[in-house]
Order: C-alpha cells, then structure tokens, then sequence
C-alpha cells in the first residue's frame, strides 16, 4: 500500500510542479517588478487555479496517509 501512495505522491508532485510554472508564465515582467495591476481569473487560468488548489490539497492528504503507513 505504501508503494502506490509513494508512486501517487510523486505523480502529484510533478503535476502540482507543471501547474505552478503554467501560472508562473502568465505573470508579465511588469508584475515581476511591483507594477501589477488587478485582474479577475478567467477561463482556462481559473481552471488552472483551481486544479492546482485541489492537486496541492490531495498531495497533502497522500503525504500525511503515506508518513502515517510508514511509521506504523
């Protein structure tokens, strides 16, 4: 069992990598240097937000099962 939970937890840390730097890309030199506007998330950056929230909070929870079956 704790083979699967590692093999999913290094799947989620790569997805979880790639969604963070597809966010990452759309942040423009301007941002980078504190002129940053405000703008609402739209389309296929809000799917991406939202994804990335959910494969963070499933990596914790497959981190936490896999520390919990391994120190049992």
């Amino acid at each position: 069992m704790s083979v699967y939970l590692t093999i999913i937890q290094i799947l989620l840390a790569i997805i979880l990598s790639i969604l963070i730097l597809l966010q990452a890309k759309g942040t423009g030199l301007g941002r980078a240097f504190g002129q940053a506007s405000y703008h609402s998330k739209r389309g296929v950056e809000y799917i991406v937000f939202r994804f990335t929230i959910i494969t963070a909070v499933l990596f914790v929870i497959v981190s936490v099962a896999n520390q919990f079956l391994v120190s049992v």
